[in-house]
This record gives C-alpha cells, structure tokens and sequence, in this order.
C-alpha cells in the first residue's frame, strides 16, 4: 500500500508529461539541427551559399570543399593519427594525475593539504604568461617539436582538480578509508582498489573534458611543432583556412588563376573543416557516454 501510495504521489499528469516531452524535443532539435546546417552547407556550392544562403535544402550541391582539403589525403590521415594519440594519451594521463593529486586534497588528515590547495587555486587565478611558459618546455624540458610539448601543457587543470576534490569529500566516506586501513590496506590499494571504483562519475566526466580540450587545442602545435608530420588536425585545418583566405584575398593571385579563384570554397570550406573536425568525436560519444552512464550508476547511492 505504502509502494503503491508512493508511485501516484510521483506520478505526473498527462498534461504535463506532454509539455515535458514537447520541451525535450524541442531542446534535442535545438542540439542536432546546427549540427546538421554545418554539414548539409558543407555539402553545399559557393554560388548558392551567395545567392541564397544558408539552407538545409540547398538547390545546389558540390564536394569542392572536401576535395580541396584532401588534395593530400595522405596529410590529413597523418593529422588524424597524432590528434587520435595524443587525445587518448593524454586523457588517461590527465585524469590519473588529477586524480593523483586531487585525493590527497580531499583527505583531512593529510599534513600538506592547505599549501597545496593554495598553490592549486594560485595558479588557476595567475600564470607565468605565454614566453615563460615557451622557455621552460623548450629550454628547461626540452620537448620542442615533439608530441609531449602537445600533452604536457594540458595535463593539469586546476579547477577540474577541484571538482574532483569536492566529488572525493563528498563522496567518499573517512568511515570507509579507516576501516580499509584496519583491514591492512596501503594507500595506493585504498586508492585503486576503493576510491577510483567509486568515483566513475567524476572520473568519466573530466575524462569527457579531456578529451575534447585535446582534441581541439591547436595554439600548442602553433609554439611547439615545426614538423608538418607532427601537427594535429585541428592545427592543420587552421592552416589549410588560413592559406585559403590569404589566396581569396591576394588580388594578384586572383588575376593570375582567374578559375582557381571562382571555384575555391570559403563558407563551405569552414563547414567542411567542422566536419571533418568533430566527426571523430560524433562518433566516439555515444560509446563514450554509455560509460558515463554506466559509471553514475555504479557510483549512485543506493537505498
């Protein structure tokens, strides 16, 4: 009787569960629709992106902006092959130090715990500025023109540190790490085998920012990267934009190769490079998020 009181105490009306359903689909078409603008225009020709602009039903198609980016295709799939390595490289080393650093944080009883707090939030509200940081990685670190000058510089973000600090205190009991201790466990058993099963949903979420904050840096390749084998995708669409705008731009160019200069994309050509873009995220978040899902289950307290 109580279960059956309680199930029509949180029933919902049928008014109001149609309202809700009207409100989450016009918020999910709110997402998907400018996702499926930027690809339809990219599919789209010059002329009828200047005569009619932008349509998700254009009257004319055209490939000339993804045949202009993979007039070296080999260039392209190289630029996948380092984003893809560093992203998952760096995800699963940044989530582990921050985690690293940010369980000790939360425990009351360890001794440095405010200097470190201390100096975590002084460098999130200040930093040595862009030439200081370029002399440490290239003349103390020595890592220029190399992968790990694209990992090192996002490794560590103070306020996602934070967050796992607060997610640790309030989630992990004192009760639970004492009685680990009394049963003989060592700090990194308690670590591993207690506190980073009961933490996937922090985990996956600052896994998620991870992973899209390398996936779209490119201002590192830009300091650091020198080798056109080693740069990023999303540094080489910068400079593949760049160079069409200069090209669009530069008139002498456009009287010498009158055709190149009437056929060559622009709006269509950025709408290209999105896709291009976040087409490998598209397709990794939905395998990704099941795990997120997965991991607020099993760190939900249950009753």
């Amino acid at each position: 009787m109580a279960r059956t009181a309680y199930r029509r105490e949180n029933r919902i009306s049928p008014l109001s569960n149609v309202f809700l359903n009207l409100l989450f689909i016009l918020l999910s078409l709110a997402c998907v629709l400018p996702v499926i603008l930027v690809i339809v225009v990219s599919f789209t020709h010059s002329d009828s992106l200047i005569n009619e602009g932008y349509q998700f039903f254009p009257k004319a198609w055209s490939l000339t902006a993804y045949t202009t980016i993979f007039k070296d295709a080999a260039t392209i799939f190289g630029a996948y092959r380092v984003s893809i390595g560093i992203t998952v490289v760096g995800t699963v080393l940044s989530v582990l130090l921050m985690a690293l650093y940010a369980y000790p944080l939360s425990r009351r009883d360890y001794p440095l715990r405010s200097f470190f707090t201390f100096f975590l939030f002084f460098t999130m509200l200040f930093s040595g500025g862009m030439v200081s940081r370029y002399m440490i990685y290239t003349q103390v670190l020595h890592v220029k023109d190399s992968y790990a000058a694209l990992i090192l510089p996002l490794l560590i973000v103070p306020f996602n540190v934070i967050i796992m600090r607060t997610f640790f205190q309030t989630t992990i009991h004192p009760a639970l790490i004492e009685s680990a201790h009394i049963d003989g466990a060592g700090e990194l058993r308690i670590f591993y085998r207690i506190v980073l099963p009961l933490s996937l949903p922090v985990l996956a979420t600052m896994a998620l920012f991870s992973t899209i904050l390398y996936w779209n840096d490119w201002f590192n390749a830009l300091l650091f990267i020198n080798t056109e084998s080693k740069y990023p995708l999303q540094f080489l669409m910068m400079r593949v934009l760049n160079d069409v705008q200069y090209i669009r731009e530069n008139m002498t160019l456009a009287m010498q190769n009158p055709e190149l200069f009437k056929n060559l994309p622009n709006e269509s050509l950025q709408m290209a490079m999105a896709v291009i873009g976040m087409g490998p995220i598209l397709l990794v978040y939905p395998f990704f998020q099941k795990y997120f899902v997965k991991g607020l289950t099993v760190g939900a307290v249950k009753g």
